[in-house]
């Protein structure tokens, strides 16, 4: 008898746990989104969020830099993964790169968003490098602007990409690049039609988190821009927070959710074989 229900023990408590902190929390803001501080329900939070051009605006910024973060992330994260998995040969020194790579993660965002805040400062250490190799003849303004957000939002999200595509180049059988190069195909073609689509599922699931974090943070953005670029995170935070008005900040919640799982539904299409989605 015990045997029977511990299938049941063992699938409750996740299920009870997932309700308790996910699908609980996530109907609370949904109601207040679609209710007023008089009460009654109301789509008048959605009907000013989407017929208003600042939250447009906010919206693009905000997944212009998640698109960009994660775009720069698979072209950075790919080829360090593939030195890892296929160029390095001591297993004492992938440890140390792995290390090296994965202990930043231990460390709080606001700690590396404020040592990016030095480092990109007029006098910090980027500045002085470029200055210092001739790329640049006078500091250049990287705080409150995009491209600063962006070098933060990527030297905290690349571990992602790199764990990810890491463990699906693991994976691939090396047989089959082999038997690639036997047939006659260059390196150049073995790589486009063997190794990288066996390792785009790998791709898309390092995609997929670092767009999602990107998207959703409030720290890094909200220190490197200093105030000047906004996203939708920090107006968030701001409806909790400072102008305590939940209808509203929820409203914007669920926004960023939906537009959210739109991308990540299309990133998860282009991650399916062909073969499967049939």
């Amino acid at each position: 008898m015990a045997r029977r229900y511990t299938p049941l023990w063992l699938l409750g408590v996740p299920l009870l746990f997932f309700a308790a902190f996910f699908l609980a929390p996530l109907s609370v803001v949904a109601v207040a989104s679609l209710t007023q501080a008089a009460g009654g329900l109301t789509f008048a939070n959605y009907a000013h969020i989407l017929a208003d051009r600042y939250h447009w605006d906010v919206i693009a910024v905000t997944f212009r830099i998640g698109l960009a973060t994660t775009a720069i992330c698979i072209l950075l994260g790919y080829p360090l993964a593939w030195y890892l998995v296929r160029i390095v040969q001591w297993p004492w020194w992938r440890r140390v790169c792995v290390i090296v790579l994965v202990v930043p993660l231990f460390t709080s965002n606001i700690v590396r968003s404020f040592g990016w805040m030095v480092m990109l400062g007029r006098n910090g250490m980027v500045n002085d490098a470029l200055m210092g190799v001739g790329v640049i003849d006078r500091p250049m303004r990287f705080l409150g602007t995009e491209l600063g957000i962006l070098i933060g939002m990527v030297y905290v999200l690349l571990p992602f990409v790199v764990l990810a595509v890491g463990n699906a180049l693991a994976r691939v059988d090396p047989a089959c690049e082999q038997a690639s190069s036997d047939l006659g195909a260059s390196p150049a073609a073995t790589f486009l039609h063997v190794t990288f689509p066996l390792t785009l599922p790998g791709v898309v699931a390092g995609a997929i988190m670092v767009f999602t974090l990107a998207v959703s943070a409030y720290v890094t953005p909200a220190l490197l821009s200093g105030g000047r670029i906004s996203v939708l995170s920090m107006l968030i935070f701001q409806q909790y927070s400072s102008v305590f008005d939940f209808h509203y900040g929820g409203a914007l919640s669920i926004v960023l959710l939906v537009f959210t799982l739109i991308m990540v539904a299309v990133a998860g299409r282009i991650g399916v074989p062909a073969g499967s989605a049939r």
